[in-house]
């Protein structure tokens, strides 16, 4: 493919997250690894889902469906559930407040791209791809994870 036709790079972004409320909607497998990355990064951590899930230690876990004013207060929310109509809610209900959104299941509706991260000793990466390329998305992250515990 030449270089017209190509879409740009995702532009690398790196927040500071220490206290701030992220807010996950859906427990999924998704759902459950963004909070748990989440919290990692040091965010204050709220996945709105009515089942019963394990969510991480630390994760506040509100056990009902996403309602309007939900994101109200997030630096940061994801939408993960399985269901279409409420992700997309999630999404145009946080570009109305201003908040960066992943939607899960439409790279279209998302405002940022939520990367497979690596740390080790002081450092972080994230990887994303152009939303097409999840497979090599991950062997590269596994490489640099290998590559950080190398170094430590």
């Amino acid at each position: 493919m030449n270089r017209e036709n190509r879409k740009p790079p995702r532009f690398p972004m790196f927040l500071d997250l220490s206290g701030r409320l992220c807010v996950v909607v859906g427990g999924g497998g998704v759902g459950l690894r963004r909070a748990e990355t989440l919290l990692t990064c040091g965010a204050r951590v709220k996945l709105i889902d009515p089942a019963p899930v394990p969510a991480p230690e630390g994760v506040e876990h509100v056990r009902r469906d996403y309602r309007a004013g939900d994101l109200e207060g997030a630096a940061l929310a994801v939408a993960a559930t399985g269901s279409r109509p409420v992700n997309r809610r999630v999404g145009l209900d946080a570009k109305a407040l201003g908040i960066p959104v992943s939607v899960a299941d439409c790279q279209e509706e998302c405002t940022f791209f939520f990367p497979a991260l690596c740390l080790g000793d002081g450092l972080a990466v994230g990887v994303v791809s152009d939303g097409s390329r999840h497979a090599e998305t991950a062997r590269v992250a596994k490489a640099i994870r290998q590559c950080l515990e190398e170094l430590s």
